[in-house]
């Protein structure tokens, strides 16, 4: 092989080292720049989130303040307690299912047929059945779905009383739903203050038929177990469950629902 030959087997060498290189540079670029592209697109998310959060703080202290303790502590005096006008907000990131929360605070429905300051709307007639003042209860603002976003973005930030609630409480045991409804009816008494169907038991509490949409497992189970662990001044008494009525309640509880519209006639009798 000539001189020439061989010089020009090492430029074409030389190329192709060349081409390579150029190669790998462009492919390192690009996924420098997806990369770059990606934690951009990361970024902008984050800082949306903080600005839904942001603005959810402010329309829940310009709009939700007056009624209900965004910061707690809950009530732990008589006084403070018939003071309330609302539930408490600031552990309402272990309580609520946040897809609920943003319907709800959309379109409010009433959740306590007597209203939460039950005490003040219950008329009390001697002889017979204590009846509700329909005309004192009171709407419950509505926000906009926008604000009602951000507004339950931001309660999901509320997480007061995480150590109280237990972690996978529930055990994958199936629910007995005879065994559910006499604890719920008769056993602990829970009838006589909570609806389980629109119209049927207590008027007091808080409905359960809505309660699997509504409120977390974990959550249901811990309050059951103490509620006045998490509200002091809780009408709702301590029955001191046992590992088995826990369960079983729960289960009950999350395995109702509401009938759908139109299906349901408070005068029906079964």
């Amino acid at each position: 092989m000539g001189l020439r030959d061989k010089r020009m087997r090492l430029a074409g060498f030389g190329l192709l080292l060349f081409a390579i290189a150029v190669l790998f540079s462009a492919v390192s670029v690009g996924s420098a720049l997806n990369v770059e592209a990606a934690g951009t697109a990361g970024a902008t998310d984050l800082t949306e989130s903080a600005i839904s959060i942001k603005k959810g703080k402010i329309i829940l202290k310009s709009r939700c303040g007056k009624c209900h303790a965004i910061k707690g502590p809950a009530a732990t005096t008589l006084k403070d307690f018939k003071a309330r006008k609302g539930p408490d907000l600031f552990y309402a990131g272990v309580k609520y299912n946040e897809e609920w929360l943003i319907k709800w605070l959309a379109n409010p429905v009433p959740i306590r047929p007597a209203g939460f300051r039950y005490f003040k709307n219950i008329i009390v007639t001697e002889g017979s059945d204590d009846t509700v003042n329909w005309d004192a209860l009171a709407e419950h603002v509505a926000l906009t779905p926008d604000e009602a976003e951000m507004v339950a973005a931001t309660l999901m930030t509320f997480m007061a009383y995480k150590g109280k609630v237990k972690k996978n409480a529930l055990t994958e045991e199936p629910a007995d739903a005879f065994m559910g409804e006499m604890n719920f009816d008769k056993f602990s008494g829970c009838l006589a203050c909570h609806e389980i169907e629109p119209g049927y038991g207590g008027v007091t509490g808080p409905e359960v038929y809505t309660v699997a949409e509504r409120l977390k497992p974990d959550f249901i189970y811990s309050y059951l177990k103490s509620p006045q662990s998490f509200d002091p001044k809780s009408m709702m008494p301590d029955k001191e469950l046992g590992e088995n009525f826990l369960q079983v309640l729960t289960k009950y509880m999350l395995s109702l629902e509401a009938p759908p519209d139109g299906e349901y006639d408070e005068g029906e009798e079964e």
